[in-house]
């Protein structure tokens, strides 16, 4: 892990120490050591602190979330729309922005202590404001795939279709999109923030 996240999971653990009403009980690296660590501990709320692009983190924080009283707060910079629709549909219970004021973040910290979901109303939206987007969410799942670099073959493997399909995604993606070719596509879906 570089120092510059050490740093930061440090000053975060200090800042969480500082709050009335919260005590930290552990600050691990790792999605597998958090895992293990609300495992034996089962924490209330585990804090994520993350870019906000990498998808395993939602996985380990649903899995956490699966524990018996355990729930999941993350935080980044930014989020990626395709982790924040797959954080509000793994039940995460909230996700907050770095820039959030020290007050709105323990005040976010206890709400889903509480038992409440707390989103950013900005990431709500970003979650259900696909409504301009002409895509299906297979074929935004394929680009979204694309855009990680993925190869035809391991886009076909991960959504247990075959490439000629993933090529059909693609190629109805580009038409829908009036885009000249895939690379076009995805810039296209990426400006407008669909994935």
């Amino acid at each position: 892990m570089s120092d510059k996240k050490n740093v930061s999971r440090h000053a975060l653990t200090a800042l969480l120490e500082q709050a009335n009403g919260i005590q930290v009980v552990g600050s691990v690296v790792g999605n597998l050591d958090a895992i293990e660590f609300a495992d034996v501990h089962h924490p209330n709320v585990v804090i994520f602190n993350f870019d906000g692009a990498d998808g395993e983190v939602v996985t380990a924080a649903e899995k956490i979330t699966g524990l018996p009283g355990c729930r999941c707060l993350l935080l980044a910079e930014s989020f990626t729309r395709p982790v924040i629709r797959q954080a509000f549909t793994a039940g995460i219970a909230g996700m907050v922005q770095q820039s959030a004021s020290p007050y709105r973040f323990f005040e976010s910290v206890h709400r889903v202590h509480q038992g409440e979901r707390v989103f950013d109303t900005e990431l709500t939206v970003a979650v259900l404001g696909n409504n301009d987007c002409p895509l299906s969410q297979r074929q935004l799942s394929v680009l979204e795939r694309l855009a990680q670099g993925d190869t035809l073959s391991e886009i076909a493997a991960q959504l247990h279709i075959s490439d000629g399909t993933v090529r059909n995604y693609l190629l109805s993606a580009v038409t829908k999109l009036g885009a000249r070719n895939r690379i076009d596509a995805l810039r296209i879906a990426r400006e407008a923030y669909w994935i």
